[in-house]
């Protein structure tokens, strides 16, 4: 198919009603309105559900209701509508049923503004909701990974009965990109055993995430726990860029490792070895591979735009192996390529300690140049 020129929400939109999406719910939120908008209008026109609902907690249940059905369904917000949505991204993790979640990550905490942020990584990536489970998390760096991630999201979703979150920020959702679409796909209902269809001629099925006999709360919980590992070993996914000569490698994720490529490609055209390996899921993190790589460089520049959240997840992986350094953009301000670029420059000629503290150090050096 020829490529054209979409917007990144619309083009996620697209994207979901092409790989057989039924049903989507909803409340108005930036900056992610745009697939809220996109699917008022195309799901009606496939014959498919399309609901406003009157607030984020009833766009949540109601997308829990069709997913006890076997549907292929989906919300999207951003993150204060996250927040709201918890409680029922918990009851739908403890029924075991599948969801798509599309996050469109704003500046924060509180209210915030309606800048690209990723401040929501621990939100979701580490349960979000109450009680033990974990959502697979994907974080696509352009807009055509976004597309492209859409039905692996959902294949995802069936295959281990999970909450699979796409986690973008606003500048992927809001940016204009050149996107080949998928071919439309007719909706195919699986049939699922334990979908809720109507009991006529089968006994009935009960969907519910109410185990009040703790023993049976526990063999729920070390199911999800058993899918949970199986996810952490079969579904890892991550690129690496000049990574197999690099005397240090930068990790960032989303918009901040796609910016980091740009400061990278400048830093090797000045001879200096740096590589990049960006995670895109972020949940389950690829501890190993990091581990591994942790095993061949000096040191590990993570960049974020947010102050160090999965910054935790590279310092376990490397368990004090190597010095990590930290850059972070706060509230909505997305790094520019220069920035990580003299970064990069400060790491390679500095004394890197494995024992420093890599946000004492970062927050000081932000300090110094807000004088």
């Amino acid at each position: 198919m020829a490529r054209e020129l979409w917007e990144g929400n619309q083009a996620i939109a697209e994207a979901a009603s092409r790989v057989g999406l039924e049903a989507y719910f909803g409340y108005p939120i930036t900056p992610q309105n745009e697939i809220l908008e996109w699917m008022s209008r195309r799901l009606p026109e496939l014959g498919r559900a399309f609901v406003q609902a009157e607030s984020e907690l009833g766009a949540i249940n109601m997308v829990y209701g069709a997913a006890c059905t076997g549907a292929r369904v989906m919300t999207s917000s951003s993150s204060p509508g996250i927040s709201l949505m918890m409680e029922g991204l918990s009851y739908i993790a403890g029924t075991e049923v599948p969801m798509v979640l599309v996050n469109v990550m704003r500046g924060g905490p509180g209210l915030g503004n309606i800048a690209p942020s990723q401040a929501d990584y621990n939100q979701i990536c580490k349960g979000g909701g109450h009680g033990d489970y974990h959502p697979i998390v994907l974080a696509p760096a352009s807009v055509q990974e976004a597309v492209d991630l859409m039905p692996v999201a959902f294949d995802l979703a069936e295959k281990y009965l999970n909450i699979c979150c796409i986690l973008i920020d606003g500048s992927i959702g809001q940016m204009m990109e050149p996107v080949e679409l998928p071919e439309m796909r007719p909706v195919q209902r699986k049939d699922f055993p334990w979908a809720v269809t109507g009991a006529k001629g089968r006994p009935r099925r009960i969907l519910s995430s109410i185990y009040l006999d703790p023993p049976e709360e526990e063999k729920t919980n070390l199911r999800l726990l058993r899918r949970w590992q199986e996810v952490q070993e079969k579904e890892l996914r991550y690129k690496e860029y000049f990574t197999d000569d690099a005397d240090f490698i930068v990790i960032g994720f989303g918009t901040a490792g796609r910016v980091a490529l740009s400061a990278v490609r400048a830093a090797r055209a000045q001879g200096i070895k740096v590589g990049l390996f960006r995670p895109i899921t972020v949940a389950p993190f690829p501890y190993k591979r990091v581990a591994e790589l942790a095993q061949r460089v000096g040191a590990f520049l993570v960049v974020e735009m947010n102050a160090g959240q999965m910054l935790e997840d590279v310092r376990l992986a490397v368990n004090g192996s190597i010095p990590i350094e930290f850059y972070g953009r706060l509230g909505g301000v997305v790094p520019f390529p220069d920035e990580i670029l003299s970064e990069i420059q400060r790491v390679a000629k500095a004394k890197l300690s494995a024992d420093a503290d890599p946000i004492a150090n970062w927050m000081k050096r932000m300090e110094m140049v807000a004088r």
